[in-house]
This record gives structure tokens, C-alpha cells and sequence, in this order.
């Protein structure tokens, strides 16, 4: 085996740890973030209705 063998190999490794990293990186940031933004969607939508309330009263 020579030297040129094992650099493609060593490089087609970190390649492959890198693609299997990059998919499990955008699987868990998409899973996490919905929560975020419903919650953030919940909070506005609950400080409309405090602003329609208040505007209802007045």
C-alpha cells in the first residue's frame, strides 16, 4: 500500500464523517427549532389579542 492509497482513503473518510455529521446537524437544528418559533408565534399572537382587548375597552 502505498502513500497515495492511504491519503485517499484518510480523505474520503473525513468526507464521509463530514456528509453523516452535516444531515445529523440539519435533522436536529429543524427538530429543535419548531418549538422556538411556535412559541414565538404563541407570544405575539397573545399580545394582539391583549392590544384588540385593550382597544375594545376603550
Amino acid at each position: 500500500m502505498n502513500i497515495g492509497d492511504l491519503l485517499f482513503q484518510l480523505i474520503f473518510f473525513v468526507l464521509l464523517i463530514g456528509i453523516v455529521a452535516a444531515v445529523f446537524y440539519a435533522v436536529r437544528s429543524l427538530v429543535i427549532k419548531e418549538p422556538d418559533n411556535s412559541k414565538s408565534i404563541e407570544r405575539k399572537l397573545d399580545r394582539i389579542i391583549e392590544l384588540l382587548e385593550k382597544e375594545n375597552k376603550d
